[in-house]
């Protein structure tokens, strides 16, 4: 079990947060607190629960049979299983990005339309607006704007990814959580997908998971090292890297295992 505290302002946060699957612990006792307009990664070997994790912050283990979930996850100080808030209004406000695109069947507008159309959103003109405006937001905009009616099958793989961000970010979304977003594509489309990041942190708070050591160091402000379940440590990037509190964060972002 690990704890921390910040002074800025969290978005999320947990509170001893376990998680299991049928005997399975995969998230043991985890509390942290994931800052607002910032991005935090998530590291740890293969199985240490950071995929877990992630998604328990929109509740989406609940779609895994066998699952089950205890303590305390928080959206802006208040439950996300109150009465307040149902899973589908929490997905809207927490939007995911997986690690590899699932654009749908359909052309680039309905792709990114779709969450809109979903919410009740009929107006043409509105919705023209934030498709637009989300694929700008998702650096898509220049590179589709004349192929809006083709089928999102037909992008590259990194512009299938940018898509799926873009729809995630047409529901007006609040946090943006992406698990892997660029494992499976090219050093120029991942370059993209990093530059990205970037831009969208001064609007979303953002929670990646990452095997990637210089990816977690590249776009993140705070970094969390998860080993078997536990949260081992968490803080600044620079520091988790550069000067760990913890023999085993060294070890791992030093490549002696994982």
């Amino acid at each position: 079990m690990s704890t921390e505290s910040n002074d800025a302002r969290a978005k999320m946060q947990t509170r001893d947060l376990s998680i299991r699957y049928g005997e399975k612990a995969a998230v043991k006792g985890v509390s942290i607190e994931l800052i607002e307009r910032q991005v935090t990664a998530l590291i740890g070997p293969s199985g240490c629960g950071k995929s877990t994790f992630l998604r328990a912050l929109n509740r989406m283990n609940e779609l895994i049979p066998g699952a089950s979930c205890r303590g305390e996850i928080l959206l802006d100080g208040r439950s996300i299983y109150g009465n307040h808030l149902d899973a589908v209004e929490l997905r809207r406000r927490v939007g995911m990005v997986f690690q590899r695109s699932n654009p749908f069947p359909k052309s680039i507008l309905e792709n990114v339309a779709y969450g809109m159309r979903v919410g009740g959103v009929s107006d043409k003109r509105k919705i023209a607006e934030r498709v637009e405006r989300s694929l700008r937001g998702a650096a898509l905009w220049e590179e589709v704007k004349d192929r809006m009616h083709e089928s999102a099958l037909g992008l590259s793989g990194g512009q299938q990814q940018r898509l799926c961000i873009a729809r995630a970010l047409a529901v007006e979304p609040e946090v943006l959580l992406m698990d892997e977003p660029a494992s499976a594509l090219d050093p120029i489309a991942t370059a993209k997908i990093e530059d990205l990041i970037h831009e969208l942190k001064a609007r979303y708070t953002i929670v990646i998971v990452t095997h990637n050591m210089q990816q977690a160091a590249r776009v993140s402000d705070r970094t969390a090292f998860f080993y078997m379940g536990d949260l081992i440590e968490v803080g600044p990037t620079e520091q988790i890297f550069t000067n760990p509190g913890e023999q085993r964060t060294e070890d791992y972002v030093t490549g002696k295992f994982g």
